[in-house]
């Protein structure tokens, strides 16, 4: 770790209210059974309901009450219990197939060749820089192709995404150049840059086993989900779904590709490379964003 690395590190940490707004996330997100009103939300956290909401809006882009309605798919589990449903059409039956697949909307991908993979990153440049984020702090990276990799972090864990990031191509050359990534940090997650006449061009990096899994991924519309099962039998691999589910938790471009949607076989949320509060927030925040 460089002097120059250390201080993009420090400097990530920019806003005081993330901690309010994570804990609020978390807090609607598991609680949502007995729906919470703002007043108690705010109350559990220390703030006012009209500071708590002008903070949370502000982070997110809609409100408490919005962000608690969205978060129904515990729904589709139960009508994979009692209907039998397989989990994309409960997911559809909750009304959550959206105005389009978010790929469709900005997204479209190209593969580095499996050399440079095999060759651990040598002879890539990739640009990378910390961004404040509806999720917390997003690391974004970027090669002269395109969008590279998104991790996530909380304040203080920087330090450990970037390694953790870093280490999936070790080879590779990391420039902190946060003034280029912040406008691809803009266009992942404001919903209004996502533009299918100026899409957003990603480069997927891992084995040919891997891109496939993460081009299935792209394919889950905004707003549903699909089981790993689901997943392995799309790319014509049934037997496979521990192995998909791999592939799923090495996806270096969270989010944008989105391995926040695959589930347990039983529509459960399971593991999240960065956190499983992480991944309900960002589904909710998806839902939320089609009501």
């Amino acid at each position: 770790m460089n002097i120059d690395q250390t201080r993009e590190i420090k400097e990530a940490r920019t806003d005081p209210d993330y901690e309010t707004v994570r804990h609020a996330l978390e807090l609607i997100a598991t609680r949502y059974r007995s729906q919470p009103s703002l007043e108690e939300v705010a109350g559990a956290l220390g703030q006012s309901p009209t500071q708590l909401q002008k903070t949370f809006t502000r982070w997110s882009g809609l409100s408490p009450k919005s962000f608690l309605q969205a978060v129904t798919l515990d729904r589709a589990k139960k009508l994979l219990s009692q209907e039998g449903l397989p989990l994309l059409d409960a997911s559809y039956e909750l009304g959550l197939s959206g105005p389009g697949r978010l790929h469709d909307l900005f997204v479209t991908h190209e593969a580095v060749s499996p050399g440079i993979w095999k060759a651990k990153g040598e002879g890539l440049v990739i640009r990378y820089g910390f961004h404040p984020c509806p999720f917390g702090i997003a690391l974004i990276m970027a090669t002269d192709r395109g969008l590279a990799g998104i991790a996530f972090c909380d304040p203080g864990g920087e330090r450990d995404a970037l390694d953790d990031m870093c280490a999936r191509w070790p080879r590779a050359r990391y420039v902190s150049e946060p003034s280029a990534t912040g406008p691809l940090a803009e266009r992942c997650f404001d919903p209004a840059r996502w533009n299918a006449s100026q899409p957003l061009r990603v480069v997927l990096i891992g084995t040919d086993f891997q891109i496939r899994v993460w081009e299935a991924l792209l394919e889950i519309p905004l707003g549903a989900a699909m089981t790993y099962a689901s997943i392995a039998g799309r790319i014509g691999k049934p037997s496979a779904p521990r192995a998909v589910g791999a592939a799923v938790g090495r996806n270096p471009i969270s989010f944008v590709v989105p391995c926040h949607r695959a589930l347990g076989s039983t529509g459960a949320l399971t593991g999240y490379h960065w956190g499983v509060t992480r991944k309900r927030a960002m589904l909710g925040w998806e839902a939320g964003h089609l009501v």
